[in-house]
């Protein structure tokens, strides 16, 4: 995580980076939280994909998630078409396009919905068709790689780095609002630095709650 002085005052700006795959419902809450740290904290978020296609590859899954995964690639294929054609910046805007539609909203992973999204980006209607195609994969799996160096082969989507410490998560639900997400950003912060610690985890006994 590299930092700069923060030309609003005395603090300095830290940079959180997150990789997410537009389709999962825990990165999009996740990723609703980083927003609301940006409120309250000088964070500011540098997003970049994962692809849920590329974590599960091989893997034996039963019928109805292996066709949702197979849907996953259209969206993040679009991402990263965006990515290379209008650069990084403008990732943050298309992923909270496509997660208020398909999570917030529950509309359909098509391409007709990641086109509505496109223009809710400001981005045009023609990178959808960079769903369908291959051409982005190859940046899609470095990106991927990416991540999975950080946090290593045994965890999924959503990965974030804060403090040069990489985790997987934090999941949760439902998004911390205000003071609320600062100070899990502060707890982040804590075990960040703290030298040895790898994780903490329970089971999960809630659904993705989108509000």
């Amino acid at each position: 995580m590299t930092q700069t002085p923060d030309s609003g005052g005395d603090q300095e700006t830290a940079y959180a980076d997150m990789w997410f795959d537009p389709a999962c419902p825990w990165a999009w809450i996740t990723s609703r939280w980083l927003v609301e740290v940006e409120k309250v904290r000088p964070v500011r978020v540098r997003w970049h994909v994962m692809s849920l296609g590329v974590l599960n590859e091989g893997r034996d899954l039963p019928e109805e998630y292996r066709e949702s995964i197979d849907r996953s690639w259209e969206a993040v294929r679009v991402c990263v078409a965006a990515e290379r054609r209008f650069g990084p910046e403008v990732l943050g805007g298309l992923y909270t396009a496509l997660g208020t539609r398909f999570h917030n909203n529950g509309e359909p992973r098509t391409a007709d919905t990641i086109r509505a999204a496109l223009a809710d980006a400001g981005l045009p209607g023609d990178l959808a068709e960079a769903g369908t195609a291959t051409e982005y994969d190859e940046a899609l799996r470095a990106s991927h790689a990416e991540a999975m160096k950080l946090v290593g082969e045994d965890v999924g989507t959503p990965v974030i780095q804060v403090a040069d410490t990489a985790f997987f998560g934090p999941v949760l639900t439902p998004v911390p609002r205000g003071e609320d997400a600062g100070k899990l950003w502060d707890g982040v912060l804590l075990v960040a630095g703290t030298d040895g610690f790898f994780e903490l985890k329970r089971t999960r006994t809630r659904a993705p709650v989108f509000d």
